[in-house]
């Protein structure tokens, strides 16, 4: 049997097999001269960089996924930020399937609370602008237990969502109850869902930098992430691919969502912010769109859509997308994430956000772009 070393000795005598193997596109996407590429990949360590990226290839009527992997590794901590609001969404709209009264639309608010929305409206603002109040809304519905229960249950695993965002009650295991509207005169109360509590996470990087701020103090330690959330790089593309692409799952991996519900799901998860009303001018086409155009306020091109669910804080920078070209039939799938925090100290908001951390993915997705529309299929 002809190996393709021998097959490639015979095209080209005197090269060896080490010199003809072709360059993984990751490789050579994060091989870039690019400066934006450069400047965190000549510091890899310090910016704990891990990225999957997602070829796909149709055949009949099956979908192929060829999965390259950058440093993925789920033992390596990195803090999720708004990232978890996409497994929230959608357990969100798989429990309304489970409650004959309830649908997306349904009208509510949280006990306590005067803002009145709906499901769906929670959903949209989520995805359009990364609102923290309508994620913790729908936490208040799920709880943190039946959240994590359900993405393990489809295989979108490993996950532990323990606190709310930005919250005065984030770490609350006892849900605040809703006020449901039944019709325009009646209202129902939801009970209270009291769930574990966290317990630390023993993983590495776990504990980050040299100090940290707490009530305006500077604590010359490292910050402690072990009671934070935990949703790495493999549970994030798992319920990516689950979502664009369920035909691809056996039944019990796929989630309980009617046509209407992944239909809604994927329209809010690209729809841009100033096609919802949003300002343009603080909210862009790119203000949750980190991927190729993260680093530009200018419109995005109409055949280009991202459905993505972007996270930014303490100093991480997170990205979970599925890009697709209408005009070149080209599309893959790319979640990444890294840490731009250079003084080494959480929570005086002095992150390189937008000096390293949005140029690197904006040009990373640049790069795997470019790939795709020469790669043969």
């Amino acid at each position: 049997m002809w190996t393709r070393c021998m097959l490639f000795g015979l095209m080209a005598l005197g090269t060896s097999c080490s010199e003809t193997k072709p360059i993984e596109p990751l490789e050579k996407a994060l091989a870039s001269e690019n400066p934006y590429i450069r400047q965190v990949m000549e510091n890899i360590d310090a910016h704990e960089v891990q990225i999957r990226y997602t070829q796909i290839d149709r055949r009949n009527d099956s979908i192929f996924f060829t999965d390259h992997d950058f440093q993925v590794n789920p033992e390596n901590y990195f803090y999720p930020a708004s990232t978890v609001k996409f497994p929230a969404a959608v357990a969100t709209l798989e429990k309304l399937n489970e409650v004959d009264s309830l649908d997306m639309y349904t009208r509510f608010y949280i006990e306590g609370d005067s803002v009145e929305t709906t499901f769906a409206k929670a959903i949209s603002e989520i995805f359009a602008v990364s609102d923290n109040a309508a994620n913790n809304r729908l936490i208040e519905f799920l709880g943190q237990n039946d959240l994590n229960q359900r993405m393990r249950r489809r295989g979108v695993e490993p996950i532990r969502i323990a606190h709310r965002l930005s919250a005065p009650n984030a770490d609350d295991v006892t849900t605040t109850p809703l006020v449901i509207y039944l019709n325009d005169s009646t209202t129902a109360v939801s009970k209270p869902i009291i769930n574990t509590s966290a317990k630390p996470l023993a993983l590495n990087g776990i504990k980050k930098g040299k100090g940290f701020y707490a009530d305006d103090s500077l604590q010359t330690e490292p910050f402690d992430f072990s009671l934070k959330n935990h949703y790495p790089i493999q549970a994030q593309h798992a319920l990516l691919k689950r979502v664009i692409f369920p035909e691809a799952f056996a039944e019990n991996q796929r989630f309980n969502l009617s046509t209407e519900q992944r239909d809604f799901l994927l329209e809010a998860m690209h729809t841009l912010p100033p096609k919802l009303g949003y300002d343009p001018e603080e909210f862009y086409d790119s203000y949750v769109k980190f991927f190729m155009f993260g680093d530009s306020t200018d419109p995005m091109p109409e055949h280009i859509k991202i459905y993505n669910k972007v996270g930014y804080a303490y100093g991480t920078l997170t990205d979970c997308a599925y890009i697709q070209d209408t005009q070149n039939r080209v599309d893959f799938m790319i979640t990444a994430t890294l840490l731009v925090n250079s003084d080494g100290i959480f929570n005086d908001d002095a992150y390189d956000y937008d000096e390293v951390g949005i140029p690197f993915l904006a040009q990373l997705g640049r790069e795997l772009y470019h790939y795709e529309l020469q790669r043969k299929r």
